[in-house]
This record gives structure tokens, sequence and C-alpha cells, in this order.
């Protein structure tokens, strides 16, 4: 009886335990929804919290501030929805006013019954004046979404009417946010092909940022000004906008790196190729590593610009993390300059024509046909002492009606160059090449050893102007407290720094 009596309560645990795991797995089911609303309600929650932090940043006049919550919203990019900025939009705005309803307009209308998100608290409260900071960051968030959305064609009217509205506020907290309008709206234009249209307005507000000493829009809108002319190939005007714009230090790190870049390919097109590389390396250098486009894009130019001086780079140019596949065209092109090889250079061209064309280099390596003859000749004088014209022009591959001739014309002007150290004979039709010296005797090592030191003494002096000190550091000594606050301060703002780097690319 007691081993029956055990059976039975073994069989009544078991069912019992079965019972609850159904149960629990019946409560578990409708998880997953509950788990979308939870992530939708803290990015609503994420946005409130950074309208609070550009309402203080208002009130205080603290412009920091402004731009912490310009890089909280780029973090939550990814995560907008329409069903979210509205509520955000009933939130921030008062509803039924006319910004309310444009910006609600904008909005697709589909997908607002997604969410399922508790505005009951936000609806009862009292309905607060909003500042011109907060309803300004509803235009830029609005239009952040529709141009992640593709929506361009609403992306241009929400930015065109937050222009207008632009125009009328003159306050040093609204610049920060000013300026990402700015670029916006010109990136919406791009990208709909009608950026011709905008610029009589770039240049007018550009004018208005000068007058009103903002110096962050008028970097902003300086860039965006250069990049419309150089998109319709108007280098003339871009170096005259340029040449007279107002010149100040830079504000904004990411603004300065473009304006970089910008001035090197102005320079390439004019033929200053020392400035060019000079500029090109720099926007390369200065670059956040996150912005792996921009990097390659400079990386492009300056590989071009350093043959066009008779440089070859070095091979970890193009060993780069990430760059490898998109700088592979130009090693190739950089190994037929390398070798001066006329015919490897003609395939080359050909075989990434689109690529060239694409990135607008095309017209640029046209120009380098010269340089793979100057190398090609240089290969040719160091291996002959002596050799005839007419193997000068077999070696080169000239495909000229007369290609002696033209190898003569090539011989001479390398020689009055100075591109090589030959003589030329006419009446034999040789070229006789001199014996080369030692280069130690001459003056270039100390050249390359003073255009090394020059580069060096100009890093750090651009380190030591960036350097950031508190005020009135050299009156007080400070305590061990206020030395732990400062140095937790300093490693905030590093952070917040190295955060806006990587986000504005």
């Amino acid at each position: 009886m007691n081993i029956n009596q055990s059976i039975d309560r073994n069989r009544s645990s078991f069912r019992r335990k079965m019972t609850q795991d159904v149960e629990m797995k019946e409560q578990q089911a409708p998880a997953a929804p509950s788990n979308s609303t939870s992530s939708t309600t803290s990015v609503l929650q994420h946005l409130k919290e950074i309208a609070a932090l550009i309402e203080t940043g208002a009130y205080a006049r603290e412009v920091r501030r402004i731009l912490r919550a310009v890089r909280l919203t780029i973090a939550l990019r990814k995560k907008l929805k329409a069903s979210v900025i509205s509520s955000f939009l009933g939130f921030a705005l008062a509803p039924g006013s006319e910004t309310h309803q444009r910006l609600s307009s904008y909005l697709p209308k589909d997908d607002q019954n997604d969410m399922e998100v508790d505005t009951a608290s936000s609806a009862t409260q009292a309905t607060v004046k909003h500042s011109p900071e907060l309803e300004i960051y509803c235009y830029l968030l609005v239009l952040i979404f529709l141009i992640d959305q593709k929506k361009y064609s609403e992306a241009k009217a929400c930015s065109s009417a937050s222009i207008a509205r632009l125009k009328n506020l003159n306050r040093r907290t609204v610049d920060v946010l000013a300026s990402r309008l700015y670029f916006f709206y010109s990136l919406s234009y791009e990208l709909t092909g009608e950026l011709s249209e905008i610029r009589g307005n770039l240049l007018a507000l550009h004018r208005v940022a000068t007058l009103r000493h903002d110096e962050l829009g008028q970097e902003t809108l300086l860039n965006l000004l250069l990049r419309n002319y150089l998109h319709y190939n108007l280098y003339d005007q871009a170096e005259k906008l340029r040449s007279k714009a107002p010149r100040f230090e830079a504000h904004s790190n990411q603004q300065f790196c473009r304006y970089l870049f910008y001035l090197g390919k102005i320079r390439t097109i004019q033929l200053e190729y020392t400035d060019a590389k000079e500029s090109l390396l720099q926007a390369a250098r200065k670059a956040p590593v996150a912005a792996l486009g921009f990097r390659v894009q400079c990386n492009k130019w300056a590989v071009i610009v350093r043959l066009l001086l008779g440089e070859i780079p070095e091979r970890t140019v193009f060993m780069q993390k990430g760059m490898e596949k998109a700088l592979r065209p130009y090693f190739e092109l950089t190994n037929a300059v390398r070798i001066g090889d006329l015919e490897l250079f003609k395939t080359v061209a050909e075989k990434f024509s689109t690529t060239f064309s694409s990135d607008r280099t095309n017209n640029l390596i046209v120009r380098l046909r010269h340089n793979v003859i100057r190398t090609g000749l240089r290969n040719i004088s160091i291996s002959y002492s002596r050799i005839s014209l007419a193997d000068v022009a077999k070696k080169l591959r000239l495909d000229s009606p007369n290609p002696v001739a033209d190898a003569e014309s090539i011989v001479s002007k390398a020689i009055r160059d100075g591109a090589i150290d030959a003589t030329l004979d006419h009446a034999n039709g040789w070229m006789v090449s001199k014996e080369t010296g030692d280069i130690y005797s001459t003056n270039e090592p100390q050249q390359a050893f003073n255009s090394r030191i020059a580069f060096c003494l100009n890093m750090h002096n651009e380190a030591v102007r960036a350097l950031r000190f508190p005020p009135n550091s050299h009156k007080e000594k400070e305590s061990a407290e206020k030395r732990r606050e400062r140095q937790q301060q300093e490693q905030e703002l590093a952070k917040h720094i190295a955060e806006e780097d990587d986000d504005d690319f």
C-alpha cells in the first residue's frame, strides 16, 4: 500500500507540473508585441529627455547641451518611426498649432497604428509654450526621418519650410541646429538632382550668417556652396567664393575636413599639385576612423595628385583596412605609371573607365599619360648610356605617325625640364646619358629632411593651438576635489568629441 500511495503522489505532482508549464507557455506567448511596444516607448522617452536637454540649454544659453542633444539624436536615428515622431510632436509642440500641423502632414499615415503607447499622461499635461530651439529640433527630427525613409519630395518641402522659419531667428543656441538643417537641406535637393536651385538661397544664408557672426553656420554653408559648385564642375566660381569668404578659426573638425577636401580638388584642377597634395593628405589624416567613405575619396585624389607630381605612393596606402577593394583601380594605375608602360596604362584606363568617371578623375588620368612617358624615358636613360631615338620610340610604344620625331621632342623636353640627365645627338639620332652622380653630394637629402621637419613642427603647432585650458587656471590653485572634478569633465568632453567625430560623417 505504501508503494501504491507513493506512485499516486508522484503522478499527481507530475500532472501539476505539466499544468504549470502549459500555463507559463501560454503567458509567455504574447511577449513579442510587448517587447516592441516597450522599445518604442523607450525611444519616445529618450526623445523627451533630449527635448528637456534642449530646453535647459536654451534657458541657460549653453550651446554644449544643444550639441549633446544632436549627438544623442544621431544615435537614435535607426530606431525612429513615424508613430514615435508623431507622438513626440504632440508632446513637444502645441497640438493644433501651425508648426504641428505642417510637420504632421509630412509623416506617413499608414503606420501610425503600429504603436500602442499610453499618451494619456502627456495629453493631460498643461500646454507649455515651446522654445524656438525645440521647434527647430522638431523640424530636424522629421527631416532626418524623411531622408532615411527615402521620401525625398517630402524632405524637400520640410527642409524649405525649416529654412524659412530659421530666417526669422537670431539666437546663438539655434546655430548648432541650424547648421545641421543647412546640411540636410542641401542633401535633400542633391538626392533629387536639383542642387542648382538652392544656390541662391545658400548664398543668401551665408551672407546672413556672416552678418550675425554665426561662424559655425558660415563654415557649413561655405562647404555646401563649394560642394554645389564642384558638383557642376564650376571650379573658377568655387575658387572665387573661397578666396573672398571671411576666414576664421575652425569650430568643427568635420567641416574643416570637408573644406580641405574641396580645397584639394580645386587646387588639383588648377594644376597646383603641391598645395593640393598637402590639403588632401591633411583631410584624410584629420577625418575620423568611422568616416571610411570620406577617407577613401581623399586617398583616391591624393594618389592621382602624387602621381602627377612624379611621386609613387607606397603600397601601404592601398592596403589600408576597408579600402583595398575601392583603391584597387588606382593601385593598378600606379603600377602602370611606376613601370612606365604606356600600353599597360591605356589598358588600365579602359578597364576601369567607369570607376574613374564616377569618381570624376577621368580628366586627371588623361594628364598622367605624359608622366608615364617620362617615367619610361627615365628608366631608359638609367639602363642605357647611349640609345637611338628609334629604339626609344619602340620601347615607349609610341603609336604616332612619326614616332622618331615624337621621341626626339619628348627627350629634348625631358632634358630641358631636368627629368633626365642626358644629351641629344641630332646628327646621329642618339640619346647619350650622363653618368649618375652621388645623390648625397646634392641638396636633395637636405630638402627631404627639411620638408619632414616642417611637417612635424606644423603638427605640433596645431596640437598646441587645439589645447583647452580652464579659465583663470594660472591665478588660483585648485584643490584635490576640484582637480578630480576637472579631470572627470575632461574625460567626458573627450568622449563626446570622439562620438561627434564618429557621428557627423
